[in-house]
């Protein structure tokens, strides 16, 4: 398979190029109530204190918020914002000049930060916890240690792998918060907003269609969008309506559930060349012509949220509800789905 995959939660160029698609405060965030009302009031009293926000990490899967949620926090703080990521900083001198360059109270915010380097960890839980860095000065027997404190500032980390966060780094943040998938509802509401930036003319069925096909990930309904928006312009009036919206998503290869043909091969192979399985995955990856971890990480998860395929002890299994979204029968054996003591 090449190119990137149009439902790909992962972020590609024409992703971050469309920055003013963000939400600019917390009143236009859609979604999240709950970290929402949390963040609300702690940026309220962190403000009337004048004092830095408590350290903030933020998991969940790609596409759902997090680097906007880290703007919206500066924004609202009337604080500067310093980004960059985990792979990024890869020595720990690196990340004591950032540090030693923020204001007090501005926020730092790091994505993907599960995937600092050790070193650079043991340099950051001293900034973190009393704002001084640890410096080691020379090397050998002649090296010294220097303490430097910093300004107080807000770390805002990252992270779609929260399990790989070492636990003395987790429990230095103050408030922890997951995000969930949206609801369609809530999709909407996104598309509708980022349709009126663009400049895009939308029908509520139209902006209906988009959204049950967005797999629950504002990113994933932007670029949906922009691309249908492409199809309406070229090959009708420019009104997303719900016809045009099925139109442009099929020749795209998106069909009702937000399956594109990576998920879709997965399922078919599943079903039509193993009986519905159980299948290894190794044996799956070689009869698809992908690599084992193509499948794992980026095809199954939807999957198996959806619905459509099960994981078991002994290998992968459509669900009868992938039996019928590929239109077909599933067995009676699929009355009862097999269950980790099978």
């Amino acid at each position: 398979m090449t190119g990137p995959r149009m439902v790909a939660a992962e972020p590609v160029a024409e992703d971050r190029a469309d920055v003013g698609l963000r939400p600019q405060s917390l009143g236009e965030f859609v979604g999240q109530e709950r970290i929402k009302k949390i963040l609300g009031m702690s940026i309220e009293a962190a403000r009337q204190r004048s004092e830095p926000l408590d350290h903030v990490l933020f998991s969940g899967p790609p596409g759902l918020g997090k680097t906007s949620l880290a703007h919206i926090i500066a924004r609202e703080l009337g604080v500067n914002l310093r980004s960059t990521s985990g792979p990024a900083i890869e020595r720990a001198g690196d990340l004591a000049a950032i540090v030693a360059d923020l204001e007090r109270g501005d926020v730092f915010f790091i994505d993907e930060i599960h995937r600092l380097a050790r070193p650079v960890e043991e340099i950051l839980y001293p900034a973190m916890e009393d704002f001084e860095l640890n410096i080691v000065v020379g090397k050998g027997a002649g090296a010294r240690s220097m303490k430097l404190a910093v300004k107080p500032f807000t770390l805002v980390g990252a992270t779609t792998r929260s399990g790989l966060l070492p636990a003395p780094l987790r429990d230095r943040f103050g408030f922890t918060a997951h995000l969930d998938f949206y609801a369609p509802e809530e999709l909407e509401q996104i598309i509708r907003r980022s349709a009126g930036l663009l400049g895009v003319t939308l029908t509520d069925e139209g902006a209906a269609e988009l959204s049950t096909r967005s797999r629950g990930t504002p990113r994933i309904a932007n670029r949906l969008l922009r691309r249908v928006r492409d199809y309406a312009e070229v090959r009708a009036d420019g009104v997303v309506t719900l016809e045009i919206a099925r139109t442009a998503l099929e020749i795209y290869e998106v069909d009702d559930y937000g399956l594109d043909r990576l998920d879709r091969g997965v399922l078919e192979a599943v079903i039509r060349r193993f009986g519905g399985g159980p299948v290894g995955l190794s044996t799956l990856a070689v009869a698809l012509g992908e690599e084992a971890e193509t499948v794992e990480v980026v095809a199954e998860p939807f999957l198996v949220r959806r619905g459509l395929l099960a994981r078991t002890p002994r290998g992968r299994v459509a669900t009868a509800a992938g039996w019928a979204h590929l239109g077909l029968t599933p067995p009676p054996s699929l009355a009862e789905l097999p269950t980790l003591f099978d």
